[in-house]
């Protein structure tokens, strides 16, 4: 008796493939791009001064326009820290450096998601008044006070007393614009800020190494970051980079020993060392100038760079993120670092140690998660080390991904999409997917924080009401009003859950419901890099995409011997004279925001007998980001990466682009071989 029996033809196969992809699109609806978009408007809400008049975020206006006046120096501009009217610089350095970095890294899919620019300005915008604040080469002007820090014991003293001139001032300098003591006793829009705000620096007499040196990697990630599209403005930051820098190594001091009030705000657990080599190890990105290096090599050991394994990476502790980047040395350069391998071994050594932490990997010495898979470092805005620690994942997984690496923990080997799997789950934990079922991103979703502890967005607008909040009255009407904010504080990351995934949505819960700009700085590219679907992605939708081919491909062969089995699209150009031959493959499809997009791979190998040591490329009919080669000067042109230093008879390199429509047109321009 014959059986009935479904036939799996290529035709309902792919229709199969194609149902569990939409499945899986399903499955991952997070919309990365507009969570970047987002996280950038925050930063906008953020700053301080003479705002721009295409703006975005329109309730915001004008403030502090006279920081540092009374000094004799313009220190207008930078960006509010938190919820409140502070413009601390430690951190404020490491939210720019943190973006450069994103910058650095994900370029191309910043240009894809159409926000390279807008993240541009908003370095630009911190950068600008560092620049400003560095008015010699040993002095960094860090803080304006409001004339109104007091103790309760002081004859006359009241809260809100900023708003008299009854009371003798105290003057507490720290690394800051605006006193964090005296700002915390008033809730009021800054655009109604009237007290005077102090400046203060360091220099020679008070040095402040900590600050110094975030501020010079800032501006050394900077300058590397606007290199290909403002070549003077990059040589600029470059200049005041490299004067802090030794003007923090020369002058060597802690900032919170030089300035008592940062104590109580941004104290410097860490010390100071790990900023100088921090520091050295921007400016050797940015420059290429091996005295860095050889600087972080002899300082490795005594600044503790290869000797301090860290469970957090953040505004005060730089080891994680210094490691990460020195290993980047190392697969970039590999023999070409000999002189110093043997201790940038060491610092990636440190760098697996943390990220094998965050991964669970790390023989029982791993960072705490949630119940639901949150890593948690603390219970005070434990948003940005997660922040941090996804930054620092992503970054290494890409690294590894074009060496075709693995990270070797002690619990296992692990590989770049695995890596990449796990930095989705926190960030996919941030955008909704927790057992609240709400965005810890304000404005993203439908459901998310709406009692920010945040004075300018739960007071109204000065558009929409004029009258002034004085420094107490804010307290009464806004403080503790339970209404939501009037204004939506979009893009802004709150400092999230508690260690059992718990959280109040309440003003008065500044620990968890208070955003900062250094917990935003290092995520933001993360959102670009998800977006893009790059090319060493975890995306379901592939894995399922490729699994079902494979299938397939079986099923083509059995159903009839005389056939060639299924082979993916492909086009193959002979090398004709060229030294390279591609092969060219669509490996992915998917749809986002309604357009069909592509993931293509070329291989390219060298066929013509010798080692190609420089290869130029015109790509044209390109409109996606594309990894594996660098942009250079002139229309759809490319060469390979820095790292790659030649390409050896018959070895392939991968490019691989995302794009909708047909595929880019390659041809070689110019070579050389060895």
């Amino acid at each position: 008796m014959a059986r009935s029996m479904m036939i799996k033809t290529p035709a309902t196969l792919l229709v199969a493939a194609f149902l569990l992809l939409a499945a899986a699109a399903e499955a991952s609806k997070f919309d990365y791009a507009g969570a970047f978009d987002k996280c950038l408007q925050f930063f906008e809400a953020q700053r301080s001064g003479k705002l721009p008049s295409d703006r975005r975020v329109q309730w915001r206006g004008d403030s502090a326009l006279t920081d540092g006046y009374s000094q004799g120096v313009d220190l207008v501009g930078g960006y509010y820290d938190s919820g409140d009217h502070v413009k601390f610089g430690f951190p404020m350095a490491y939210a720019l450096t943190m973006l450069s970095w994103g910058v650095i890294e994900f370029e191309q899919e910043m240009i894809a998601a159409n926000n390279l620019q807008r993240t541009l300005d908003a370095i630009r915008w911190g950068t600008n008044y560092i620049v400003k604040a560095h008015t010699e080469p040993n002095v960094l002007w860090v803080q304006a006070n409001k004339i109104c820090a007091f103790t309760s014991e002081m004859k006359g003293w009241r809260p809100g007393a900023c708003d008299t001139d009854t009371v003798t001032p105290l003057f507490c300098p720290a690394v800051q614009v605006g006193d964090g003591d005296s700002d915390h006793l008033c809730w009021e829009r800054a655009e109604d800020m009237t007290t005077p705000r102090t400046a203060f620096k360091i220099d020679t007499h008070h040095p402040g190494s900590e600050v110094a040196g975030e501020s010079a990697a800032a501006l050394a990630a900077a300058s590397k970051a606007f290199k290909p599209y403002d070549s003077m403005y990059s040589d600029l930051l470059l200049l005041h980079a490299k004067q802090l820098f030794t003007f923090a190594d020369t002058f060597r001091g802690r900032y919170d020993d030089s300035l008592q009030s940062a104590k109580k705000f941004y104290p410097s657990a860490s010390g100071y060392q790990d900023e100088l080599l921090w520091a050295a190890a921007w400016l050797y990105e940015a420059t290429g100038d091996a005295d860095y290096l050889q600087y972080i090599s002899q300082n490795a050991e005594a600044f503790g760079g290869i000797g301090w394994a860290v469970f957090e990476f953040s505004w005060d502790n730089k080891y994680a993120g210094l490691q990460v980047l020195l290993s980047k040395v190392l697969f970039e350069q590999g023999g070409a670092s000999a002189g110093y391998a043997d201790t940038l071994k060491q610092y990636q050594a440190k760098a697996e140690f943390f990220l094998c932490a965050c991964l669970q990997k790390n023989n029982g010495h791993n960072i705490k998660t949630t119940p639901a898979g949150l890593l948690y470092f603390d219970e005070w805005n434990n948003m940005q080390y997660v922040s941090s620690a996804t930054f620092l994942l992503t970054v290494y997984a890409d690294y590894l991904g074009v060496s075709h690496g693995v990270l070797k923990c002690p619990d296992g080997e692990v590989k770049p999409a695995e890596i990449i799997k796990f930095a989705k789950s926190q960030v996919d934990y941030v955008l909704g997917k927790n057992p609240k079922g709400m965005s810890y991103m304000v404005g993203y979703g439908s459901s998310f924080p709406a009692h920010v502890h945040h004075r300018g967005a739960s007071i109204p607008s000065i558009f929409a009401m004029k009258d002034k909040v004085g420094c107490m009255d804010g307290f009464d009407k806004y403080y503790n009003s339970k209404g939501p904010d009037p204004n939506v504080l979009h893009g802004a990351i709150v400092g999230g859950p508690d260690a059992n995934d718990g959280f109040v949505d309440d003003r008065c819960n500044y620990q968890s419901a208070e955003p900062t700009i250094a917990g935003n700085a290092p995520i933001c590219g993360v959102f670009a890099r998800l977006a893009s679907e790059p090319a060493h992605a975890s995306d379901t939708r592939f894995s399922v995409f490729i699994s079902i081919v494979q299938s397939l491909n079986n099923v083509c062969a059995i159903a009839d011997d005389n056939s060639p089995a299924y082979q993916q699209p492909h086009d193959s150009t002979p090398s004709n004279g060229s030294p390279l031959e591609f092969v060219h493959t669509v490996s992915n499809s998917w749809t986002e925001n309604g357009v069909e997009r592509y993931r293509h791979v070329v291989m390219a190998k060298n066929t013509c007998g010798h080692a190609i040591t420089f290869l130029k490329l015109r790509i044209k009919e390109l409109s996606g980001p594309i990894y594996g080669l660098t942009r250079t000067p002139g229309k759809d042109m490319y060469q390979f990466p820095s790292w790659l230093k030649r390409l050896n008879p018959g070895e392939q390199h991968t490019i691989v682009y995302i794009q909708g429509g047909p595929a880019a047109k390659i041809s070689v321009v110019d070579y050389k071989t060895a």
